[in-house]
């Protein structure tokens, strides 16, 4: 399926290459003959598709990058056949005619160069130490970045204004009168030099911004007078903005002043609409800026090769939350003892953590629940209308490949067929965004899959809401997209987006959780309840799924734990080749679940139990596991985590006290006792002068 889906787009782009290279020999054919015609219709449709490539195939283009045969090289080679093809045409006189040209369209590729000069002098002088997010930068100087194609577009550049040469030196070529290839040099010459120009007043002081100097000693003044005590911290790659997110919502009700602190400059833009101030900081000198600060613990979502850096700082704690538990053992990372604390959601992962035998100490780790769970609604009973919904959300392979990880492989096609057969079933089926990505078979079978419920839609059929019902998310998708995002224009670079969202967003936070709840309710109402439904966009959201669903059936994995605090059935897919017994033994997180073998024959069974209570033995099972796992329903895990937090803080505040105390006492008296040495090294130097 795979292959077939990307048939298409390798057809286009084999025809783009088959159609340049085309143009590159009737150009050169129509040259050496001379043929005008078939000259000038080459070197203007050669010059026409490169401009297109470059709006819509730029991955084509770089490509041929990789084999030096980038934009550059394409319209030198196209100008030298055009001068090619101006010496062979009958009528041009080359020594009197040509040499002018040749000189301006020489001159015309000096300016391009010394523009890309000009314009790697500029990003490297907007490029700033730090960048920020919801906080106020007017005092460093931004300002708005330069055009995008003369600062970071090249070959677009080169080519666009290379438009009224190629067309001045053609209509030449039509007419052997060199005018017209003098009067369309002369506005190539003056577009490369006007934009050098007019790029180059961004070097100049009033564009400029601070030095990397007045930089930091900004970050260290906004930071004494924000006064953060607690932040997150968080380094990642970039599908993996989604474990710092989760934890936004709970960042910001925390007592204190919250603070995101980053590594990556492109994560500052993949972090959802929050208020809290960001600031990422991509070199480690410049992170020790924060040891002098207020900040008094950081919350770490997930471990990177980066956290070890921001380890380093003694005077701040360091917690770390997870971005999700499960009974794999990725989470049960041997890093974790590098950390203060480890804050789990139940006594689950505490003995998770013992059992292990990784280092962490019992008395680090702390349970806090989940806050971010609040929005599922608990188990309401069955449900009383015509279709049993069914969340199949499998997980992906992970990265030790073992097929216990996944049930995609196995058995999802299994589970699809079986609860497809069933017509008062409405499946939702929302696999991992990262299925496929280590093993293809994964990625195959996901394909089928979703072959599977798109025929069995088609073989339903029944009515649909009305016009109304998507005219109703169009209105609140729109409304959502505008709050979500920030409408930069193509041009602008960090600095620029710096600048935009400088001020404080007060608010914009719980407008979009707002916006996003009205989004749902509209999302689902634009569908049939008998449509089956293939959710692999980030909206709608796993807990919204939850909350549609009478029935999840997963892998071992978060989402299991996280669906738990409905107390709904739940069945979980037994890939790995363990007996039932041993599964349930390992996996602590699938005891109150109803166990499926690859074959996926338990599905009638387990379906009959979710739409009869009564045949479901596993209420009570739920009800233990959910306390076990995710700890009591009182206090409210927001206030646990908030104590937690406090805790911590407070360790922190003691340490400081601490070390400020020990300073104070040893200091004076280290100083003393130096000088007394230094003293007695003088006066054993004079006594042997004298003796001298």
């Amino acid at each position: 399926m795979p292959s077939a889906g990307l048939a298409p787009r390798r057809i286009v782009q084999l025809s783009a290459l088959l159609a340049m290279f085309a143009a590159f020999t009737a150009q050169l054919a129509g040259a050496l003959l001379p043929n005008v015609p078939t000259f000038v219709a080459a070197s203007a449709a050669g010059l026409a598709l490169d401009l297109y490539l470059q709006h819509k195939q730029p991955g084509l283009l770089s490509l041929l990058g990789r084999i030096r045969f980038d934009v550059t090289v394409r319209q030198l080679l196209r100008d030298m056949l055009i001068l090619v093809g101006l010496l062979r045409i009958d009528g041009i006189n080359p020594l009197s005619e040509q040499s002018p040209l040749t000189i301006a369209l020489l001159g015309f590729y000096l300016l391009h160069f010394a523009c890309q000069a000009v314009a790697v002098l500029v990003r490297r002088s907007r490029a700033l130490p730090i960048v920020t997010r919801n906080i106020n930068t007017s005092a460093l100087g931004l300002v708005a970045a330069p055009p995008r194609i003369l600062a970071r577009r090249p070959g677009h550049r080169l080519l666009t204004f290379s438009v009224p040469a190629t067309a001045g030196l053609l209509a030449t070529a039509a007419t052997a009168d060199a005018y017209w290839g003098g009067i369309g040099l002369g506005l190539a010459l003056c577009l490369a030099g006007a934009g050098t120009i007019h790029l180059g007043t961004w070097l100049l002081p009033g564009k400029r911004p601070a030095s990397e100097q007045k930089v930091l000693e900004w970050l260290d003044g906004w930071l004494a007078e924000y006064r953060p005590t607690v932040g997150m911290y968080f380094s990642g790659g970039t599908t993996s903005a989604y474990q710092a997110n989760m934890w936004l919502s709970t960042l910001a009700a925390l007592d204190g002043k919250p603070l995101i602190v980053l590594r990556e400059r492109f994560m500052v833009q993949k972090i959802d609409a929050t208020d809290v101030p960001i600031i990422c900081i991509p070199k480690v000198a410049h992170l020790m800026h924060l040891e002098h600060s207020t900040l008094k613990l950081l919350l770490h979502p997930a471990n990177s090769g980066k956290t070890s850096q921001v380890l380093r700082i003694p005077s701040i704690k360091h917690a770390f939350i997870n971005h999700g538990e499960s009974d794999k053992l990725s989470s049960c990372n041997p890093y974790a003892k590098a950390y203060d604390e480890v804050w789990v959601a139940g006594p689950a992962a505490r003995e998770r953590y013992q059992l292990a035998d990784i280092g962490v100490e019992d008395k680090d780790v702390v349970e806090v629940g989940r806050p971010q769970l609040a929005p599922i609604r608990p188990y309401a009973g069955a449900s009383t209308g015509p279709y049993t919904t069914v969340l199949y959300a499998p997980t992906w392979e992970g990265w030790t490949n073992d097929p216990g990880n996944t049930s995609v492989i196995l058995a999802g096609e299994n589970i699809v067929r079986e609860l497809l057969a069933d017509p008062k079933v409405r499946l939702l089926y929302k696999p991992h965004p990262m299925t496929g990505s280590v093993d293809p078979r994964a990625g195959l079978a996901n394909e089928r899959i979703k072959a599977m419920i798109a025929e069995a839609n088609a073989a339903r059929g029944g009515e649909r809401p009305g016009p109304e019902a998507a005219a109703e998310l169009a209105l609140r998708t729109a409304e959502l997209d505008r709050l979500t995002s920030t409408a930069f224009r193509a041009g602008a670079d960090e600095m620029e987006r710096m600048l935009l969202q400088g001020a404080p967003d007060t608010g914009r936070a719980a407008a979009v959780a707002e916006a996003t709840a009205a989004w749902e309710v509209a999302y689902w109402a634009s569908f049939p309840d008998w449509e089956h439904q293939i959710i692999t966009t980030p909206r709608p959201a796993i807990y919204t799924c939850f909350n549609q669903a009478d029935l999840l059936i997963s892998d071992v994995s978060s989402v299991v734990s996280d669906y738990l605090t409905s107390e709904k059935p739940y069945a979980v897919a037994n890939t790995t080749g363990l007996s039932e017994e041993d599964f349930r033994t390992g996996f602590p997180t699938v005891r109150a679940a109803a166990i499926l073998e690859p074959k996926a024959k338990g599905v009638p069974a387990l379906l009959e139990s979710v739409r009869h209570p009564e045949k479901d033995t596993l209420v009570a099972a739920r009800a233990e596991l959910k306390e076990h796992l995710l700890g009591p329903s009182e206090p409210p895990s927001l206030v646990r985590f908030d104590r937690a937090a406090q805790a911590l803080a407070t360790k922190a505040d003691e340490r400081r006290a601490r070390m400020e105390a020990r300073l104070a006492s040893e200091i004076p008296g280290q100083r003393e006792a130096d000088g007394a040495e230094e003293e007695a090294e003088l006066d054993a130097s004079a006594e042997d002068s004298v003796n001298a």
